[in-house]
């Protein structure tokens, strides 16, 4: 392995140094006015993740694009009929726009936005870690490069991840899973399948603290605590629901907890409190008691996203996002194995009500 340590630091490091800047609310208007047209020139589509700048995620809404989670978002972009897809996040979702879409252009605000877990699971690494283990079925969570997709036999998203791994377990399929660790073991702990896990993690999620979080529970007895299961063991074990962004969303909605606290990227807040104005949501914790934030739980990757290189990428053209073709056609199987078994899941679900 490289120094993966020292790999996510600089990657973090310019991540933050790309952030965009605070605009004026004028310059808002005046960038999200220009935008909008933009959009109907380009035949384009706005798609968002709920992670992204409240401010895009309300202009995808608004603009007859979506906000949505990393496999909503593939679904999206696949049946849009716009031969452009902007894809607000981060770089695996743009590649995986493409891979679905390749007779459309697909654009990103910058492609220097990436991901810890993409970048602590290089190709060349995993594929030699695969071969190692040749009895067992490869399964990748989508936070992965499309050379790291092309190398597996499935792809998941956290919130399909546990009913894929259920049904492998069932068949009698042995598991290689990457690239997130605490996803991982989270995914092995309920399902009980037979699991040989990569060692990667998520910067954000792993940053939530069980310390801070249990004092913040005795401060809040009635609030349920809702955690993403990138986070450490701990921290999962405190919540009363663990879910992808889409479940932790509906929890909100759904409970009847007045308060909520939540163990995930605080770009969710935005659509949370949109779909329940009247909740109160408290950041669960990532610093310890000495630190001079309660927390700071947000991607510097998806910080990048701005109006403004929106804007610079609808207008130039620049950002496209390309897959070699080859590795295009090998990432697509998995992907499409994942979005099968979703619609047939889906489709009993529906059956079932």
């Amino acid at each position: 392995m490289t120094r993966l340590e020292d790999r996510i630091l600089v990657q973090e490091y310019l991540a933050h140094k790309a952030e965009p800047k605070p605009l004026s609310d004028e310059e808002k208007a005046q960038l999200e006015s220009r935008i909008r047209e933009a959009l109907k020139e380009q035949d384009a589509v706005l798609v968002a993740h709920y992670y992204t700048d409240p401010d895009i995620q309300r202009l995808a809404e608004e603009t007859g694009g979506c906000v949505a989670d990393s496999l909503e978002m593939a679904r999206f972009g696949n049946r849009h009929p716009a031969s452009t897809v902007v894809v607000a996040g981060v770089r695996f979702m743009g590649e995986t726009a493409k891979i679905l879409n390749p007779e459309k252009r697909v654009l990103m605000p910058t492609l220097e936005a990436t991901c810890s877990l993409d970048i602590g699971c290089p190709a060349d690494e995993f594929a030699e870690f695969c071969d190692q283990h040749p009895d067992r079925t490869v399964v990748v969570y989508a936070n992965t490069s499309a050379a790291v997709k092309a190398r597996a036999d499935w792809v998941v998203t956290s919130s399909c991840a546990q009913a894929i791994v259920e049904d492998l377990d069932a068949r009698g399929e042995k598991i290689l899973w990457a690239p997130d660790k605490h996803l991982g073991n989270y995914i092995q702990r309920t399902t009980g399948a037979d699991m040989l896990l990569w060692d990667g993690s998520c910067i954000v999620h792993e940053e939530f603290k069980y310390r801070g979080l249990e004092d913040l529970k005795a401060l809040y007895p009635d609030a349920a605590v809702l955690v993403h299961p990138e986070s450490p063991e701990a921290v999962v074990d405190m919540a009363d629901v663990v879910g992808s962004t889409s479940q932790l969303i509906h929890a909100v909605q759904s409970l009847p907890n007045e308060r909520f606290i939540v163990a995930t990227d605080n770009g969710i807040f935005y659509k949370m409190q949109q779909l329940a104005p009247n909740k109160t949501l408290i950041e669960a914790p990532t610093a310890g008691n000495g630190a001079t934030c309660r927390s700071c739980a947000h991607c510097p990757w998806m910080a990048m996203n701005g109006l403004e290189n929106l804007l610079q990428v609808l207008e130039q053209g620049t950002q496209e996002v390309h897959v070699d073709e080859t590795l295009r056609e090998d990432a697509l199987r998995p992907l499409r194995r994942m979005l099968d078994f979703t619609a047939n899941m889906n489709l009993k679900a529906a059956g079932n009500a």
